[in-house]
């Protein structure tokens, strides 16, 4: 079984609440869900969101949507994306993150289809990044989540999900799954204000005459329209994951710095 699992949370530091934030009537949350289960090759989903109540508008959403929902650690994501594959059952796991609702899911099955048919341990389109920030898809088997999850000391590698499994490299067999125009530098995905107001722009844009609207036809509304993409210019990509790793360099558990 392939579980797709999406971590959320409401207490973001740069734009709180933003997988709540509505968008034609409708959270961010249930947009990217609408998406995701689009996604031929994820047979069941997951939203894993944490303990704390600030969390429960997210546990919330998951019920209304008829979605499973895993309650865990706040603080220790990887511990929290594991025992909600645990629940779910599955031998391959998809990872989503909630702040992104232009999520394509031919993109999801795309990296389903690289990561299985290579026989790898983890398969991404982010590792050597080719398309938008926000259409990122990450694919594991369970048993490199589970090593991760037993073996993962530092900060950012509990915090950050897959990065134990990248920064050891030479103990799991690594794939990537690059496009054949390089995109990466248009940002798609949700951390910032403005990130919300291109987010919102696209939807007002597209999602009224095709719901399912897909990368292609964002390319092309940015083609007719390429002041949108000037929105959110500027915002550097995988900021949160820089600032886990400075937090490496003092870990306060282990006394190193």
């Amino acid at each position: 079984m392939i579980a797709g699992i999406i971590q959320a949370r409401v207490s973001s530091t740069r734009l709180p609440g933003k997988v709540l934030k509505e968008v034609l009537g409708k959270p961010i949350l249930a947009h990217m869900v609408e998406r995701v289960l689009r996604a031929a090759k994820i047979d069941r989903i997951v939203i894993a969101t944490s303990e704390d109540k600030t969390d429960d508008p997210i546990a919330g959403i998951a019920n209304k949507l008829g979605i499973d929902c895993y309650r865990g650690s706040l603080e220790d994501v990887l511990a929290r994306y594991y025992h909600a594959a645990v629940s779910a059952n599955c031998a391959h796991v998809v990872r989503l993150t909630g702040d992104c609702p232009l999520i394509d899911p031919v993109i999801i099955d795309e990296v389903i289809t690289f990561y299985i048919d290579g026989g790898y341990d983890y398969a991404s389109n982010v590792v050597e990044p080719t398309w938008p920030d926000g259409e990122d898809v990450e694919v594991m088997s369970f048993a490199s989540l589970e090593k991760s999850f037993n073996e993962a000391k530092l900060p950012s590698h509990r915090e950050h999900v897959t990065q134990y499994i990248l920064s050891n490299r030479d103990r799991f067999r690594i794939g990537s799954l690059k496009r054949g125009e390089d995109i990466s530098s248009m940002r798609w995905t949700l951390d910032e204000q403005a990130d919300l107001e291109f987010v919102t722009r696209v939807y007002r844009e597209l999602y009224p005459g095709n719901p399912s609207f897909g990368l292609g036809d964002v390319l092309g509304l940015l083609r007719k329209k390429p002041e949108l993409a000037e929105i959110n210019a500027g915002i550097g990509r995988n900021e949160g994951l820089a600032k886990s790793k400075n937090a490496d360099k003092f870990d306060l558990k282990t006394g190193i710095d």
